[in-house]
This record gives C-alpha cells, structure tokens and sequence, in this order.
C-alpha cells in the first residue's frame, strides 16, 4: 500500500530566529531533513516540507517547537537539533521540544547552558528533584554523572544544602596504588579526575579552589565516608558498579537529614574481580518499593556523545552477550569415540 505524502508551508516572522534555527548554510535543516526521511527547502521566509505526511508532521512540529526556543534565546547545538526531531518521532503524541530542552540547569563559564538533552534525561532530572536517592544506570556518554554534579552545583548555589561530596571507588586499572608514585592524595586523583573536571567546566577555577579548600566541595575516595553522616550534602557516587555490598551499604548509610544522594553505573562495566558480586546490581533488588528512592535507566540511544559511541556500544554490548550465553551453555561436549559405533567411527567404510 502507497504512503500518502504531503506538501507543507511554514513562514517565520523573525529572520535572527530563524537564522538560529536553521545555521550556517542551513546546515541544521538539512540534519533535520535526514532525521526525519521529508524534504526541506528554505526560500526566504518560507520553508516548504515534503514527504510522508508522518515525516512531514514531525518536521512541521520540530520547526515551530525549536523556532519558538530560538525566539526566547535558547541556543540549541546540532546534536541537540537531531535529538529533538527524535524525541518526536519516538512519542505517541504530545511531545514537547521546549519541556525537554527548554530547561537550563546551570549556565556556567562556557557560556553554554547545561540541562537535559532528551526525554530520559529530562525524567532523570525530575526524579533527582522528587527523590531523596536516585540510582542512574546505563552506558557511558549518556550524561549521568554530568547532569548530577550540574544539579548538585545549583543546589549549592541556591542554598538547598550546605556542601557537595563527589566519591568514587578506587579500585586498581591494572596497576597496585602502592606502586604507583607520589602522596596518598596523587594515588588516587586519576579515579577522581572525571568528577573534576565536570566540576572544573561548572564554576571559576579560583572560586572552585576555595570551595575545596574551605571544604564545601569534596572530591574523595569512597573509603572516606566510613564511619561518617552526611547531613546538608548533595552526595554523588560514581562508578557505583566497582562497589562491593559491603561498600554500598556503608555508603548509603551514610545518608543524614537534609541531603540527596545520587548514585551512577553501569552494571555491564565492572571492574571487580571475576566472581566478585557488585554493590550497585545488590542494591537494585533490595531498593524495590522503597518510598523516596528512584532509578532510571539509559541505553546507548541516550548517548549525547559522538555519534560513534552508541555504535561502539551496541557492537561490545552484543559481543559480550555472545559471551555470556555461550559460558551459560557450558563447553560442547567432545564425543568419546571409544565408545562410539565402530561401524560410524571416522575413516571406516
């Protein structure tokens, strides 16, 4: 059966918006164009859309919706462009451009405004901001950990806590931290330097250095919670699946009045030893039905990284379930030919 196609015309008003909207040499319609499978062709004020009439409805609705942003002076990347024609084409009706990417949570030195880039991370955010203990899982690139420290710096900056814990576990990349050289604290700052350097792209590295200094903002091994409460805090755990149960527990438990926890995986990643049970996938089976805790979960089609990743992703992800259905099976048996038929035993007529 033919699909019906369909042509339609738009006119904007305002030519700087729709200057934005469209970029340097229209390179951001014709990304539109792709996404979506319908033609768009610019001619003045006007764009004119051709396709399927699904195509053609999902680009009318992605020009108003982002049109709309670029008139309230939302600066919008190509990625962000491409992510928003899929959030479209993925929802059953009702989707909204503006109330996924029309949310900044911080702007910081960049210039470059931080908040969600598509309808997970948007849910993500929400249920950071309706929950007291968050659990964020899936892939990396997918902006976990990023959107978390960018929660936690806006929380600090509007007073709703008192301080900011960024933890990991430490665990060993191949190497002994005692053969390692230099202090304790030189040890252990390459499994810290992911969570500095989000911070260090949130906020001025002199008022950043202060704030560690004076102790509102801690960046430390997970070893470092035991025996702590951690009232006032916005308290983030990476890595979360190089946990032991033990640790989780400690670390949760480590929860005083007024803070918010969030804690960031990937159950598929972890780097214990073989065998060893992981404190972030022991958690997820005790957590169900625990008012005030929530989880979410990415895939790689939330990955806001080159587009390569995801593929990446994907390519690892079915080579090592490969892997483990085939330990799940167990070795082929090999046969025992002692016992086998002579009169079907290889090289006998």
């Amino acid at each position: 059966m033919t699909k019906s196609t369909r042509r339609e015309k738009l006119a904007f008003d305002d030519p700087q918006a729709l200057q934005a909207l469209c970029g340097s040499n229209n390179a951001r319609l014709k990304l539109i164009e792709r996404t979506a499978g319908a033609q768009v062709h610019l001619r003045g004020n006007e764009v004119t859309i051709e396709g399927e009439d699904a195509a053609v409805e999902t680009v009318k609705t992605a020009l108003e919706q982002l049109y709309d942003l670029a008139l309230a002076g939302k600066a919008l990347s190509s990625d962000d462009v491409v992510r928003a024609v899929k959030l479209l084409q993925g929802d059953s009706g009702g989707a909204s451009i503006q109330g996924v990417f029309g949310e900044t949570i911080l702007t910081p030195r960049t210039g470059r405004a931080i908040g969600p880039k598509g309808a997970q991370q948007k849910a993500y955010v929400d249920l950071v901001r309706g929950n007291d203990i968050v659990f964020a899982i899936g892939p990396a690139g997918t902006g976990k950990t990023y959107l978390a420290v960018a929660l936690a710096v806006r929380a600090l900056l509007d007073k709703q806590v008192r301080k900011i814990i960024l933890t990991r576990p430490a665990i060993e990349a191949g190497e002994k931290l005692g053969f390692l050289p230099g202090t304790l604290q030189e040890k252990i700052d390459p499994y810290l330097r992911p969570l500095n350097d989000a911070l260090a792209d949130m906020m001025e590295a002199d008022k950043l250095e202060k704030l560690v200094i004076d102790g509102t903002v801690e960046i430390a091994p997970l070893a470092y919670m035991r025996g702590r409460t951690l009232s006032d805090a916005f308290i983030i755990l990476d890595e979360a699946q190089n946990t032991t149960p033990e640790q989780m527990k400690m670390f949760l438990t480590r929860m005083g009045f007024g803070s918010k926890m969030v804690i960031t995986g990937d159950i598929t990643q972890t780097d214990l030893p073989r065998g060893a049970r992981s404190g972030l996938r022991d958690a997820l089976e005790l957590i169900e039905g625990i008012r005030g805790i929530g989880t979410v979960t990415f895939t790689d089609a939330d990955v806001v990284r080159h587009p390569l990743v995801a593929a990446l992703i994907r390519a690892y992800d079915t080579r090592d379930r490969g892997r483990f259905e085939a330990r799940e099976r167990g070795p082929v048996p090999v046969p025992n030919l002692d016992k086998a038929d002579p009169d079907k035993a290889v090289g006998i007529d």
